[in-house]
Order: C-alpha cells, then structure tokens, then sequence
C-alpha cells in the first residue's frame, strides 16, 4: 500500500536504539520535537464548498474549539446527559491510564475492548507479521446451518460469552432492549445477532458475506443492522468520553501533567465510516441509527426533513420513526421480481455523502465531514472526492486520515456497481493528511504519528456472497493487528429451482493459472462452442456473460466473424435495447449478447430464447435460474455452462458445495444436471 510522504511536523523521528536508557532519550527527543510543532487547543473545520453534506458551522481557519467540542456541548467533565464514571469506563480522577497509550497490566483488568485495542503498543514484529497470518482456527457459526468461523490468530469464540454483550455501554446496552421490547422484535435474543455484535466488540477484522439482504424474503438481515450500528454508537461515545474525561484530568493536573498519559486522539474527529451502495439503504440505516441512539443523546435530530427528501422517496413520505418501514414495503405490482423491486423501488442514487455528527443532547445530520463522529457514504462519491482533492489543492480528504471502524455493507451490490471504487477508498484510509490538522498534537495517539493507523482499523465486510475481488481486499487491504475471523459456508445450490425439462450441460476448460483465465476460457469458446453455432440456420442464441469486459471481447469477437447479434449490455441505450430485443424475438438477429449487470439493473425477460450459453457463470446465484428458465417454450431445452477450477465460488452457490468440489477435481469435464 502507498502512502504520501509524511509532513515533517506531523511525522515523529523515532531512533531506533538499544536498552532502556537509549529508549527513554529517545523518548525525551521525541517530546522535544514534538513541542516544536505548533500547538492548537481546536480542530479547525478546514475551507469546503458548501454544498450537499457540508455544514455552515465553523470555518478552519478562524474557530478554535476543543476536538469534540461542539457550541452546545459541555465537554468538560462530566455533565448533564453525560455517562457516569462507571460507564464511561474510568474508576477514578487519580487512575493511572499506562505510558504512550499502553495500558498497564493493573489497568487491563478494568479497561473495556475498545480501549485494550486501541492502547495497545504495536511492535515492529507485529507489524512484519502482518501479511503472512494465515487462517488457522474453524469453529461452528451459532445460529447459521452449515457454515462455519475461521479465523487468524487466538480462537476468540472458544471461551466467548454470547450473553454479555461484552463491551457495551450500559446506556447503550439497556435502550437496544427497550426498543425491541417496544416494538416486539425477538431477534434481541437471537444467538446469531449476540454472536455478531461479540465479534465486532473483538476489534478484529470480518468478512461475514452469507447474511440474507432485506429485499429476499425474510427480515434475518436487520438483527446484523443492528448489531453494527450499536457497534459504530459504542466506539463513537467510548472515544468521547474518553476524551472528555481527560480533559477533566488535564484541567486539575494543569503544568504538572505528563501528556503522555494523555493521548487520545487521532488527527480528525470522524471515527466511523459506513460504505453503502444506494441511497435508499442510507435511508434505513440512518433512521435505524436514530431510533438507537439513547433517549438522552438525540433531545434534537437536525435536519431530519432535509435528510428524508434527499434520501427517501415518496413511499416513505408519512413513515413513522420505527426503523422498520422499508422492510415491510410491499412490492407494487410488476413483472419485475419481487426482490428487484424492493431493492430499486426506492431512491437509486449512487453518489451520496452524509456526515452525523452527536453533542450532547443533539445528532446532527449533514454536519462538516472533517467534524463528523460518523461518515456514510457510496465509494463513487468518496472516489470523486479523491480525484479532486488530486487536481485542486484547497480540497483535501483528511477527514478519511482517522477512520477507526469502517463497515461495508451491501458488499454484493457494491461488486455489480464497481468493486474498484471500494479498493480505492480502503487504500486512502488511514494516510498522513495532506494538511496540518487542528488536533493538539500532544493528544494525538502515538500510531497515528508513526503512520500505522491501518494496522489499528477494524473492517467489517458484509454481503449476500463472497467473491475473489472482496477476498482480496479482506486478505491484502485489511492488516488489523488484532487478527481477522471469516465465515465459511456451504450451499445447496438453486439447481431446484430451474424447469425439470431444460438440460445443463456443463464443460470445464483447463486453466493452469489466473492470468491465463480470461484468454483460456475465450480460447474454448472459440474453437469448442463458437462452431457448434455459427452455421445454424436456427436463430435464438443467448450468450451470456457476468463482466463487461468478457461482453467487448466476444463482441468484437463475432464483428470479425460477421455474426448476426445484438446487444444488452449495461450501457446499450434504451431505444437499442428495445430495438434489439424486437430484433432478436422476430429472428432477425440470430445471437443476442447479454450481461449479468444488465440483468441486475434491469432484470429483463428475453423472449425468442432457443439455446443458451452461458460463457462465465453468474456472481449472483438468484439470477441463474432466471436465465436459464428463458428457454421455457423453447425446441431445444439445453444450455451450455463453461467452467474452470477458478470458478469454485460460483460454483458451489449454483450446484451445491459437494458437487462443485468434484466437478472441479474429476477426470473427465463434461457433467449434465436434468431433474
């Protein structure tokens, strides 16, 4: 991963040395150069456009506030609608909080999961090892049939106790039980959802990819919302109140105290970062976070009416606040799937950006990105943002410098908009920013000086699938020290749901590696399948393909061969689309090309379909029963599948986990289904 050059007054110049007493000149001169750099008791709100997501509160350059300062919060001490001492989790004014963020092992005792992780001095043998931790433990998934947790390091669910929900602020705690004794929810006792929400609690990074998406039928997916969201809410208050129960004991200590003790900071105040694909989902997520939120922390929400115009739609004008409005939302009638239209029926933007930020009494929509406590936004917006923060200098994207828990959900519908967008943003997080922060840099947290924030981030990854470019991101992208923990399942496959009649026929080509995957695949179809279909007088043909890139080469594969098609591709226009549709139903076009994201934004119903070929088979197990039940009707009820030993993942969601491993591993390569 690059990282920019670190700005010499942000980036400490440790010296490595030998012994004790080398380390604590080093210290010493570390202190002194530190010093050095311009001390500033604010954090300054930095010049912005102020434009969508942007607040008028403050600008940078002349408001000088402490960090989690707001004009209507008291953070000195411990006031009205703060937390107790007990629950900020602090014993005593006089408690010795450890040197450089390292706790003691008297202090370790008391300390809750999220200051153990984030006091923890990181050795230069830890971070070596990063990269090369290997998945090494398998434990039983509580509450999910046929799937299994794995994981790196110490098995942490061994001795984990699912009914504490370890970790959590008590008001926290007690007000998520209110609010599901309130509406009459029971996933509050769900073993999934408490073993979930101990996993987040871990700090360690997850990869949770087989949780059903609220638009299938069935509402499983809420209790995972939930336990996320009250994770996000329990790290933005703990580092808070940690805050501001230091800034108690700096006021009483005065001159005599050791800045050291008191590191707590990173270089901008947003802590959270939610990754969500539309707008629509924002607009759950949000009012679900809301609803939350203690009593005592939202006496005022802020611009409610402005968020649910830009973010909801018409339906949801006249909801009431009960988080679960979208879940209920009955499809309208359509020949569109069920699933389809409650996942588009709402607002399908998908370049968004909103910052939350809490006061004491108050939540604060579409407040400053840099004073933001929470940030969700799509990968588009936030890549956007990176290119001009690239082109004009007096734009910058600190706000992504100290991003502690990012959570990406919807992980699966991220993947058919552009999984790119996703690795680009992971890969500016956590960098030195470009421009000198606000923070006192005496209560910055000695990792962040070091540039090894990312070693300290939690990534949750969360979505209906896994796929080889969200495993990659979890395995090289996400280097949390505390480890990560997978989940691994097996399927049964949706062979069930297509027509009896219809005959898969499923071929695998050899593949030696992934590089030669794409040329190898393209080189079968041209000399095994392309044959078999050019001289029919028979039109009808459907190839279809899951990546646009595979739909430009066959493309300009059949101009060469003067083949008689037409297009469907995400971005054919709609009069081409309609056009080719015609044409291929009346015979006029003999081959029709169609792509799995074309298919998803707009689940098409081709009719004419005689023979079907499936070039790459889809990330998305729902939609292989749609395509290949096209041929209903038709006089050849048979389609083709091609397939490599790298297409296990796909594979095995199809035809089910067992019959995929002996598919990819059998001599021979031809294998039919018909039921």
């Amino acid at each position: 991963m690059k990282t920019p050059q670190p700005a010499s007054k942000l980036k400490r110049k440790r010296e490595e040395g030998k012994g004790k007493k080398k380390e604590e000149e080093d210290n010493k001169q570390e202190k002194r150069k530190i010093a050095d750099v311009p001390k500033s008791h604010s954090m300054l709100d930095g010049v912005h456009d102020e434009g969508e997501g942007f607040d008028n509160e403050s600008p940078r350059s002349n408001v000088v506030e402490s960090l989690w300062q707001d004009p209507d919060d008291n953070d000195s001490g411990l006031t009205e609608g703060s937390e107790t001492e007990q629950d900020v989790g602090f014993h005593s004014d006089g408690e010795d909080i450890g040197i450089n963020g390292r706790p003691t092992s008297e202090d370790s005792v008391h300390l809750s999961s999220f200051d153990l992780h984030l006091q923890h001095n990181l050795s230069k043998e830890e971070i070596d090892s990063q990269r090369n931790r290997k998945l090494s433990w398998e434990t039983p998934a509580i509450g999910l049939s046929n799937c299994k947790w794995t994981g790196t390091g110490e098995n942490i669910l061994e001795d984990l106790d699912i009914n504490s929900c370890h970790g959590l602020k008590a008001k926290l705690s007690e007000h998520w039980m209110d609010v599901y004794k309130t509406s009459g929810g029971k996933d509050i006792s769900s073993p999934k959802q408490k073993m979930f929400f101990s996993l987040c609690s871990s700090y360690r990074d997850i990869l949770y990819c087989n949780r059903r998406p609220f638009y299938l039928k069935g509402l499983e997916e809420a209790s995972i919302m939930d336990a996320y969201i009250m994770h996000s809410l329990n790290h933005v208050f703990r580092a808070r109140d940690c805050v501001k129960k230091n800034d108690a004991k700096l006021t009483k200590l005065k001159e005599n105290a050791d800045s050291d003790r008191f590191r707590d900071q990173g270089f901008t105040r947003p802590k959270v970062l939610i990754l969500l694909p539309l707008a629509s989902i924002v607009y759950r997520v949000v009012r679900r976070l809301v609803q939350l939120t203690p009593s005592a922390y939202k006496v005022n929400v802020e611009h409610m009416d402005r968020f649910s115009t830009k973010f909801g739609s018409e339906e949801h004008k006249g909801d009431t606040e009960n988080g679960q409005e979208s879940e209920n939302v009955k499809p309208h009638k359509s020949s569109k799937a069920a699933d389809f239209q409650i996942l588009f029926g709402g607002n399908n933007e998908d370049d968004f950006m909103i910052g939350i930020k809490f006061t004491r009494k108050t939540i604060k929509l579409f407040s400053d990105f840099h004073t933001s406590d929470i940030i969700i936004a799509s990968a588009l917006c936030l890549v956007n943002k990176i290119e001009e923060a690239r082109s004009n200098k007096e734009k910058d994207v600190d706000f992504l410098s100290s991003i502690e828990v990012l959570i990406i959900d919807h992980a699966d519908v991220m993947v058919m908009q552009n999984w790119s967008h996703v690795h680009t943003v992971i890969e500016h997080l956590n960098r030195l920013p470009s421009k000198q922060p606000g923070t006192d840099v005496m209560r910055i947290r000695p990792w962040y000086l070091d540039d090894h924030a990312r070693f300290y981030r939690q990534t949750i990854i969360l979505g209906f699938y896994s796929n080889p470019d969200i495993n990659a991101s979890f395995n090289h992208q996400c280097l949390n020290y505390q480890g990560k923990v997978k989940l691994i399942c097996e399927y049964k496959g949706v062979l069930h749901k297509v027509l009896p009649e219809i005959r898969q026929i499923y071929e695998r080509f050899n593949v030696n590696s992934i590089v030669e995957a794409d040329d190898a695949r393209f080189d079968y179809f041209v000399k095994k399948v392309f044959p078999r279909i050019k001289d029919l007088d028979q039109g009808g043909t459907m190839l279809f393909t899951s990546s646009y890139f595979e739909f430009i080469r066959i493309r300009n594969f059949l101009k060469s061969q003067n083949a008689s098609f037409c297009l469907l591709g995400e971005y054919t226009t709609q009069s081409d689309i309609s056009r080719a549709r015609l044409w291929f139903y009346e015979g006029r076009r003999k081959i029709m090309l169609y792509t799995e994201r074309s298919h998803f934004f707009h689940r098409y119903k081709i009719r004419g379909v005689q023979n079907l070929i499936i070039y790459s088979l889809p990330e998305r197990k729902e939609f292989y029963p749609e395509i290949v039940n096209m041929l209903d009707g038709s006089d050849n009820m048979t389609c083709t599948i091609l397939f490599s030993c790298l297409d296990k993942l796909r594979l095995e969601r199809i035809v089910g986990t067992t019959p995929a491993k002996r598919m990819v591993a059998a001599e021979k390569g031809v294998f039919v289904f018909c039921h």
